[in-house]
């Protein structure tokens, strides 16, 4: 592979970024998984549900990487952004998942009470009121949220110094489900490595995973990716942190 800035910018800058799969990065970046395993946890939740839905879905790679074995009879997924609902409906739909395209920042398109299991791995938005309503009571939400502080350290190499909004930590998201109505059952955090080897797999991910620099483009910063090239050069890694929270809520039994 050609190292050179030029052409290590220029690769990432065509290549596409639809869908949720990193597989692009394999050998460039590296990423500590959480402990827990949340795709195999995953299946085992779809396996006991009745009606099951998976919130922003991305590309459907998470949500079929469960199982379609585990699927039960009633599957729907959502997701907002056009390129992906469409990848995501030519995998799941031979699964036997529905795809509903959705904006994330409108109502969810069900009847009260619809799901007794809401799922989603990494929401751009989470609308607990939402998630409550669709619940069926006894119902379960469950997903891996991107938490607080992620990647901060690569924000602040673009961005600067900036004051990190709070809505991703853990305990404020256990507060704010708890006033949509549901009982927490665990919200459990880990914070993780994530390291890159080339100023390209930087350019790519910063397209892909858009609200890490909400501005970006090659363009805009191209003499900070120099910066960040020459630093990566020398020192044959630039590192920053990401944060995983294992979300869990119970919308409660009616009395």
């Amino acid at each position: 592979m050609d190292r050179s800035f030029d052409s290590l910018v220029a690769a990432a800058e065509a290549a596409s970024v639809d869908g949720w799969d990193f597989s692009a990065l394999e050998g460039r970046a590296t990423e500590q998984r959480p402990s827990w395993g949340y795709q195999r946890l995953l299946g085992e939740r779809l396996a006991g549900a009745s009606a099951a839905l998976d919130v922003q879905t991305g590309g459907g790679e998470v949500l079929a990487g469960a199982g379609a074995e585990n699927f039960p009879r009633t599957m729907v997924a959502t997701e907002g952004w056009p390129p992906n609902a469409a990848r995501a409906t030519r995998l799941l739909h031979p699964l036997g998942a529905a795809l509903v395209a959705v904006p994330e920042d409108v109502p969810l398109p069900f009847a009260d009470g619809a799901f007794d299991l809401v799922t989603s791995r990494h929401p751009a938005r989470v609308d607990f009121p939402e998630i409550a309503r669709v619940l069926a009571p006894g119902g379960t939400y469950f997903a891996q949220h991107v938490g607080g502080r992620t990647n901060v350290e690569l924000s602040a190499f673009f961005l600067g110094p900036f004051e990190v909004p709070t809505v991703r930590d853990p305990e404020v998201e256990a507060e704010r489900a708890r006033a949509a109505g549901l009982e927490v059952v665990q919200c459990r955090n880990e914070r993780l490595r994530l390291e890159f080897f080339d100023v390209g797999a930087v350019v790519w991910f910063l397209r892909k995973v858009i609200w890490t620099v909400p501005d970006f483009s090659v363009e805009r910063y191209r003499e900070r990716l120099r910066d960040l090239h020459e630093l990566i050069e020398r020192e044959g890694v630039f590192v920053s942190t990401m944060s995983r929270t294992l979300f869990e809520a119970r919308r409660p039994t009616a009395a």
